[in-house]
Order: structure tokens, then sequence, then C-alpha cells
């Protein structure tokens, strides 16, 4: 029996141990990075450039923020309508890649305060007959799978009586556009002028007004999300998106903006 107490000493004493081990270490569950989806042919918000480096608007964005949280940020190459399954499936902690902040998204996902202001651009060639959305009658309207481009075109396609083509990339789009496959090409318009700057033959011809803004789309209940959102904040109190704005389209943000005016978290 003496024996037995003792063995059984022994167990609990190798227990308390081993759980002291487990409590007086670091918490391998803390979050040490931040796993980020990005389409990685969407200039001027992000681009993978040949030598494997992110660069973009939101590139910079997610850094800083990565910066200030202390959190090594990590990029994952994703197509457009991928980002939405990673992101609720947890295999990435937020998306960017000029993600609309609209009440359909928000009742499956969450996003952190806008950070742009999004109108949207139709695409054409300069000896087009199509100038504006009201010529789209009889032509073929291209735009990228999972954008709110593909919820215009769905509702107003029949109206219209025009037809679609869908994409996956940008870059095919603009392609088809400039081959004379599609008449016309929707995105939003920062997108196409930076695309159209390094082509001839393409322009912004109109432009759709909305009350869409881009915002980092992380999923439900994500336990960064209220920090991501302080710090975005910050760096409109700072300066620091300003400057990034700058950086990237040549000119001050309008201090009506999204760019510089704090917003809560979107619900």
């Amino acid at each position: 029996m003496l024996k037995k107490i003792c063995a059984w000493g022994r167990a609990i004493g190798s227990a308390l141990v081993l759980t002291g081990v487990v409590l007086s270490s670091p918490n391998v569950l803390a979050q040490d990075k931040l796993v980020v989806g990005a389409y990685p042919s969407n200039p001027p918000w992000e681009t993978h450039t040949p030598d494997g480096k992110y660069v973009g608007f939101e590139v910079d964005v997610v850094n800083e923020v990565g910066k200030r949280l202390n959190l090594k940020v990590e990029f994952v190459p994703l197509d457009f309508q991928p980002l939405f399954a990673a992101v609720s499936s947890s295999r990435i902690d937020l998306a960017i890649s000029s993600i609309s902040i609209t009440p359909e998204r928000l009742k499956s996902l969450a996003f952190t305060q806008p950070y742009y202001d999004a109108d949207a651009g139709v695409g054409t060639r300069l000896n087009s007959p199509v100038k504006k959305v009201a010529d789209f009658k009889g032509r073929t309207v291209g735009y990228i799978s999972g954008t709110t481009g593909e919820a215009w075109v769905k509702a107003n396609e029949t109206s219209m009586g025009f037809s679609t083509k869908s994409y996956k990339t940008l870059e095919d789009m603009v392609l088809d556009l400039n081959a004379e496959r599609i008449d016309a090409a929707l995105s939003d318009v920062p997108t196409l002028q930076y695309t159209f700057a390094k082509m001839k033959g393409l322009v912004v011809s109109d432009s759709m007004p909305s009350e869409l803004r881009y915002g980092l789309m992380m999923r439900k209940n994500h336990p960064l999300l209220g920090k991501i959102n302080a710090a975005i904040s910050a760096m409109k109190k700072d300066g620091t998106m300003a400057a990034i704005h700058k950086k990237y389209f040549g000119v001050d943000a309008s201090s009506s903006s999204s760019t510089l005016k704090e917003f809560p978290i979107p619900h």
C-alpha cells in the first residue's frame, strides 16, 4: 500500500510540474502573425512582383497595421472569389483586394472601418461607340466574378439589354477589352485608371457614383478585429493613411473621405 501511495504521489507531482511548465511557458496559441489573403494582380491596391514581394496601397496599410500590433504579416495569393471562403474558414486572418463593405457581406463576415471611397468605373476603348452606361444596350460588358460589379450587371443586364462576360482576373478582362472581345469593363475607377495609364487606347469613359467603401475583411468575432480597427484610426490621426494615399494616387485625399475620417466597426 505504501508503494502505491508513493507511486501515486510521484505521478501527481509530475503532473503538477508538467502543468507548471505549460502554464509558465509562452502561450502557444497566441497570435504572432497576420495571414493576409490578397488577389495578386490588382494594382494599385496589391501586386505580387516577380521578385516575390507584395506592393500596393492595401499592402502598405496591412504592413503598417502589423508593425503597430507587433505582428509579422504573411501574404497568401488567392483569386478574388476564394478570398471569402478563406476568411470564413479561418485559413487567413483577413483579406485585401479593394473589397467593398456591403450589407450582404456583413451578414456573414466582418470588416474594419473603411479607408477608401469606391466609385465604379466603365472602361472602354478610345474608338468605341460605348462611352457610358447608357450605351450598353446590345453590347458585351465584362466584370470580375464576386465583385460588386457582378451584382450590378446581374441586376441590370435584362432590363438594359446587354450581355455579360465573367473574369477571374482584371488582367484577363482588360486584355479582352483591348482585343475587342468585350465592349466595356467594370471595375473601380482608380484601378482602371492605374491599369490604363500603362496601356494605349483604353480609357475610363464613365463612372457610377456609389456609397461603397473598402475595408479589411475578416471573419466574425476575430479576436484582432478591434485592435486592427484601432490601428487604422491611429493611422488616420497621425497622417500615415494620408501619406499612403498620396504615394499611390499622387494627390491628397479629401478631408471628407473615408481615407481620413474615422469610423466605427461597421455592422
